[in-house]
């Protein structure tokens, strides 16, 4: 049986489930951010997704879309599976995680090259 973090539920990191926690749990699991991202190009069927995730198995890959779909996040469409607008308004919010990432991976890189 799938489940998934519920707002409200004790959740990792939070016992009494704040909804930022159970975000939070949901988007940490294995690939889940990973689906997320690469769905942000277009639509993706199983296969194509697959191999956009690279290293991922179809086992998790299964699981993850049925977390997605029931966390409201994706769904299935004439084209293979796709971002909700709630899934679309997602990805813009963790957008500037990636030039935050890339700043910090710059930081981490001059603080090793000085010591």
């Amino acid at each position: 049986m799938i489940k998934i973090p519920l707002p409200g539920s004790p959740v990792r990191g939070s016992h009494t489930g704040k909804p930022v926690m159970a975000l939070f749990d949901l988007l940490c699991r294995r690939w889940a951010m990973g689906i997320i991202w690469n769905l942000g190009e277009r639509p993706f069927n199983f296969r194509e997704l697959q191999s956009k995730c690279e290293t991922i198995s179809p086992t998790i890959l299964n699981t993850r879309l049925k977390e997605l779909k029931m966390a409201g996040l994706v769904q299935n469409s004439s084209e293979g599976y796709e971002l909700t607008p709630n899934g679309v308004e997602l990805l813009q919010l963790l957008k500037p995680f990636k030039k935050y990432a890339h700043d910090w991976a710059e930081y981490i890189k001059k603080e090793q090259g000085n010591e």
